[in-house]
């Protein structure tokens, strides 16, 4: 399919100016701009047709080669036009209808960082939790342009808002980053005092972080969008939540389990008892049988931590520790020697087990 005419395609003369093209261009573009079309095929073919059109156009060299080859002339050197929607196009299309150059415009703003300690309970589950954090944000003297209000930054002289100068020689073009904008494409001859023609100042802002199930220290949490402003309208950076979980005077974890050791009297040890045993999601009843030992390990079942990525429950692992009584009241000391000597002198598996290794070792 044959192209249209370029010139005839953004609307102006052959011999229209450059200044004159970049705003046939930036009309165009901020009307079939495909974010203020979405799904518009039409529209989106137009945008392209015109952003194709001004890549050649705005460039001296392709447009020379244009005027004089045609879009397909033999040795019209344009150098395809596959890469119309990026570089220098895209420059004077978001200065004219963004406010800025495309450089400018991606130029991301700083990530941020924020030490966040929770308690255990909160990272077993879940909690919601305010933060503040300074940031740079757009200047709202100059709504982020850094030019006084009531002005605008220029393109600039140097460049003519391109942010390259180029040089030739011989055969040879070398494009440079001009000097006299820093590469911006544009200058501002009177600044903001509020930022000093950064277009950006530094404020406060509050938002609720909230905390998923199951988090654990040294996980981040990443609030996209949620740094600092980029200068010149740029993108923003993103937050980045780091969790440290508090230790718990009562449980550790390791992993989606938790572990808690529970005392109890060596009676309830010997005989068995039913313990009420604390968790996160309120009491539960523990069985232990006649006859538990010190260190015994019991589990009971979904009351440790939820899986960060929704793998269920862990366990609450219990840990008895058998506590024997410190001091005797006269029917206690009796009551224990009768059970001594209805005991024998023999003992449990455990401590006939030790004394047998120790009589092995030593004779």
């Amino acid at each position: 399919m044959s192209k249209r005419d370029y010139y005839q395609v953004l609307g102006v003369d052959q011999e229209a100016p450059p200044e004159e093209i970049k705003r046939a261009y930036r009309r165009l573009a901020h009307k079939y701009h495909p974010d203020k079309n979405s799904g518009d095929k039409a529209s989106e073919e137009q945008f392209k047709e015109a952003t194709e059109a001004y890549e050649i156009l705005s460039n001296p060299e392709k447009r020379a080669a244009y005027d004089r080859f045609g879009v397909t002339g033999e040795g019209a050197g344009l150098g395809g036009f596959g890469d119309a929607r990026a570089g220098s196009v895209f420059e004077d299309l978001f200065e004219g209808f963004f406010g800025g150059s495309a450089r400018r415009a991606t130029s991301r703003g700083a990530d941020l960082r924020y030490n966040l300690e929770i308690s255990l309970e909160e990272a077993v589950i879940g909690t919601a939790k305010e933060i503040t954090i300074p940031r740079l944000e757009p200047c709202g003297a100059c709504k982020g342009s850094g030019a006084k209000p009531g002005t605008s930054p220029i393109a600039c002289r140097s460049c003519r808002g391109s942010g390259q100068v180029r040089y030739s020689q011989g055969f040879l073009t070398i494009s440079q980053t001009c000097s006299a904008c820093r590469g911006e494409g544009r200058v501002i001859e009177h600044r903001c005092r509020d930022c000093r023609g950064t277009g950006r100042s530094r404020s406060d802002r509050s938002l609720t972080v909230k905390i998923p199930a199951g988090v654990d220290t040294g996980m981040r949490l990443k609030l996209q969008g949620e740094g600092e402003a980029g200068p010149q309208w740029g993108d923003r950076g993103d937050l980045y939540v780091v969790i440290t979980v508090k230790e718990h005077p009562l449980f550790s974890r390791k992993g989606d389990d938790l572990y808690c050791e529970v005392p109890v009297r060596f009676v309830q040890a010997a005989l068995g008892a039913e313990l009420e045993i604390p968790s996160f999601f309120g009491m539960t009843k523990l069985k232990i049988p006649p006859g538990t030992q010190s260190g015994a390990e019991f589990r009971i079942r979904g009351k440790g931590v939820a899986g960060v990525r929704g793998h269920g429950l862990g366990d609450l692992a219990v840990r008895i520790v058998v506590e024997g009584p410190r001091r005797l009241t006269a029917q206690q000391r009796e009551l224990l020697e009768a059970y001594a000597a209805l005991e024998g002198g023999d003992g449990g598996p455990l401590v006939t087990s030790f004394f047998e290794k120790v009589k092995s070792l030593f004779g």
